[in-house]
């Protein structure tokens, strides 16, 4: 009886253990984390494919650094040219383009420095410098972040020069600078998925957007198992070919907030 209990234990052990080997590790954006997509896709995944996806959420400069060290499976991030110097390094597979949706300019409703009467990001971001509006920024190399530094760039301006009395860097997620610029009533760029999710408006609107410049693309990209060996590259695969699937295409496609899409299928 004794012998018959300990194989027993042994044999749910062994099959424990192999449940447990069904799962990665993926650093995602914090603007994909809090669209709320995540809640609709991960499920789905695991039933699919019985492979649990663990979430690591930081900004796309931190998922970049994590995929170079080996810390996790794959990334899923949005900004083009350093996705591209991560895969030419050799520290990715491939990048696999899968959805978008695009920036937009928040700020208080009563717009003081008049964006929305305006035809250009460019034109927007210029008004709120001279205004010297208040502006929260990500400051944290998240992707979100690198835009916004590029289109300040873009309007001829230097993001590093300007006076920490109007614009404030506060190096958080999404989430949180949503927070602060709707606590302060100050400007900010965001995701359209992470505005729309965003509970705390305060008073701020939603006053800019449009521009071609504004365009978001998400990505995928394995992490390469030929510069980390321990990656679980087979894992890492399934779940790419889950995300180029029609039944991947029908649920981001079809995820809705108060009326509104957030993000639009384009795999190729």
């Amino acid at each position: 009886m004794i012998r018959k209990t300990l194989l027993s234990l042994t044999v749910t052990a062994l099959m424990a253990g192999q449940a447990l080997a069904d799962d990665i590790r993926m650093a995602v954006t914090t603007s994909f984390h809090n669209s709320g997509l995540a809640e609709i896709l991960l499920p789905e995944i695991k039933a699919d494919l019985d492979l649990d996806v663990h979430l690591v959420v930081v900004g796309t400069g931190q998922a970049l650094r994590l995929g170079r060290a080996g810390d996790v499976d794959a990334i899923l991030v949005h900004a083009k040219a350093a996705e591209e110097k991560f895969v030419a390094q050799g520290h990715g597979v491939a990048r696999v383009p899968f959805m978008y949706n695009d920036f937009v300019l928040i700020g208080p409703s009563d717009d003081p420095a008049g964006i929305a009467a305006v035809d250009t990001a460019a034109t927007a971001l210029t008004a709120i410098r001279d205004a010297q509006s208040p502006f929260v920024s990500r400051g944290d190399d998240s992707g979100t972040h690198k835009k916004e530094i590029a289109l300040w760039s873009g309007a001829g301006l230097d993001a590093d020069s300007f006076e920490t009395a109007w614009y404030r860097a506060v190096g958080a997620g999404m989430g949180a600078a949503l927070n602060t610029a709707s606590g302060m009533n100050a400007y900010i760029m965001s995701d359209r998925a992470s505005w729309l999710k965003f509970a705390n408006k305060g008073d701020l609107a939603l006053l800019f957007s449009g521009d071609p410049v504004l365009f978001n693309q998400y990505s995928y990209i394995m992490v390469n198992p030929e510069t980390h060996a321990h990656v679980k590259a087979d894992l890492a695969a399934k779940l790419q070919d889950w995300l180029l699937t029609d039944r991947a295409k029908a649920l981001i496609d079809g995820y809705m907030l108060n009326g509104e899409k957030l993000f639009t299928y384009n795999a190729e």
